[in-house]
């Protein structure tokens, strides 16, 4: 068969808009090539051998096993970052907790972030590359986890990035930090959503996090005062719905300028705010 027959039929097996543009990418990985490589080379046969091999990713994705974890990468920022299924997968969206972060960290000071469940150092490692004069630390429970975002890190050639196993503030021992960002786990434990989509084969202790989906939350503004300097900020990427409970966490512990950023579909997305001096 060949390079056009195959996309055209695997596409016609996948559901959505991005059924073609998932075919390619499958085929990509099975072959070792650029996109651009398929359009030039539509009318090459594809080998029994890679036939084979797409087949059976084709197969799981039609399952429903993320794309991401299928070819073991997925774009974040402005890096190719590698994931499996040890890592939660990077969103869009994610992207605005980096945003924020960067709006609050001059590029020309030497200032110390920490990262609070790096998981595929998404995060983290975009704040490494767009601040060189930072420090910045990545930790999670996991390690193999945490090896990930290693891995990722070494790619990258960001040696401005530290790593560290442990829970959350476990991690860290003594050490201050100008500001500490997270993506948490901040899904209630009963949410129907953890049984669709991509989220069925996602790590679970990276998306529920007890009843209401804000036990990590809870967990990580409480002990933020004895991690941040004074005027540290604290950011954190939660659900559409926890904005104003977040809010009130953060002044309850002695947080000002508590503040929600809404992502590009109008959602809250973001909290944050800064330890009083």
């Amino acid at each position: 068969m060949k390079v056009a027959e195959l996309l055209r039929d695997a596409a016609a097996r996948l559901s959505g808009e991005e059924a073609r543009h998932e075919a390619e990418q499958l085929l990509i990985h099975v072959l070792g090539v650029e996109r651009a490589w398929l359009f030039a080379h539509a009318t090459d046969t594809v080998d029994e051998a890679d036939r084979e091999r797409f087949e059976l990713l084709l197969q799981r994705r039609v399952e429903g096993h993320p794309l991401a974890y299928l070819v073991g990468r997925r774009g974040f920022w402005t890096l190719d970052l590698e994931v499996n299924v040890a890592t939660l997968i990077p969103r869009p969206e994610t992207e605005l907790l980096v945003e924020q972060a960067l709006a609050r960290l001059p590029a020309d000071d030497m200032v110390r972030v920490a990262d609070l469940g790096t998981g595929s150092g998404a995060v983290a490692l975009s704040i490494a590359s767009e601040r060189p004069l930072a420090t910045v630390m990545a930790t999670d429970l996991l390690g193999p986890t945490l090896a990930v975002a290693v891995k990722n890190a070494q790619a990258h050639g960001l040696e401005n990035v530290w790593f560290r196993r442990g829970h959350w503030y476990t991690a860290l021992g003594a050490d201050r930090f100008d500001m500490i960002v997270s993506n948490p786990p901040y899904i209630a434990a009963g949410d129907p959503h953890l049984q669709q989509g991509d989220l069925r084969f996602e790590p679970p202790p990276a998306l529920a996090s007890g009843a209401d989906g804000l036990d990590a939350i809870r967990e990580i503004i409480g002990g933020a005062h004895e991690h941040l300097v004074p005027g540290g900020w604290l950011l954190l990427e939660h659900g559409w719905d926890q904005g104003e409970a977040i809010r009130e966490l953060l002044e309850q512990a002695g947080f000002a300028e508590a503040q929600t950023v809404q992502d590009m579909e109008q959602r809250d997305r973001v909290t944050l705010g800064r330890l009083a001096v």
